[in-house]
């Protein structure tokens, strides 16, 4: 059922900046506003390609199945990210799945078709798109890099200065993110185990590197962790 939208909404994400009043107004008419409760599906994998989607509250991980059947967690997404994009660029069938994560997930969606045709006649619209999927897709390789090049706890590392670097709440040295995250999923997007991922968030405490407890991480000082 379709939800009255507020266009100032859409103004806070990246993908719609230096975008005409008469574009939002377009996109206020097309877009739907979605609730779902923690932890269910929103797609799954096979699924047809049918829209686009905008979080606005709650956090929602995209994934995989691994050949033996174990998660691998490609995304974990915040508010004012975009996803489901790849339909807008040709993707007919879901390559992967999303759920909620710990919350109630509040969310935008705009049809793939009623996208397409704002971006055929919205130039910079479409320069928008490319700059995001193209950032995602340098993330993705980068991610490729680490898992064919780094070992597990180098891994692991690299993801906690991420986060901190995306989310954190800087203090003099010291960053403090929060997150929504067991070791399990931790382990699921680094490519490691959940013990690998146990191991090296207790070394790490024990030098004082990091301390931690169920929903945040404090980083001690980004340049000494190593």
């Amino acid at each position: 059922m379709k939800s009255p939208i507020n266009v100032d909404v859409l103004r806070h994400f990246p993908l719609f900046e230096d975008l005409s009043e008469e574009t939002f107004t377009k996109l206020e008419g097309m877009a739907e506003l979605h609730s779902k409760a923690k932890q269910v599906q929103l797609y799954d994998a096979g699924d047809v390609s049918s829209c686009v989607y905008f979080l606005l509250k709650g956090t929602v991980k995209t994934c995989t199945l691994s050949s033996d059947g174990r998660e691998v967690i490609k995304t974990v997404l915040h508010p004012l990210a975009m996803f489901g994009e790849l339909g807008l660029v040709g993707e007919k069938q879901r390559n992967e799945s999303a759920f909620t994560m710990n919350e109630e997930a509040l969310f935008i969606t705009i049809s793939i078709q009623n996208f397409q045709l704002l971006m055929r006649s919205n130039h910079q619209l479409c320069i928008n798109i490319l700059h995001l999927i193209g950032s995602r897709l340098l993330v993705s390789e980068a991610k490729l890099e680490g898992l064919i090049l780094k070992d597990a706890r180098s891994r692991i590392i690299d993801f906690l200065k991420d986060s901190a670097t995306q989310r954190g709440r800087k203090v003099g040295y010291e960053t403090l993110f929060k997150h929504c995250l067991t070791q399990q999923d931790i382990a699921n997007l680094t490519g490691t185990s959940r013990q690998t991922v146990t191991s090296v968030m207790n070394e790490l405490r024990k030098d004082n590197l990091i301390h931690f407890n169920r929903n945040t991480i404090l980083i001690r000082d980004m340049g000494k962790l190593s």
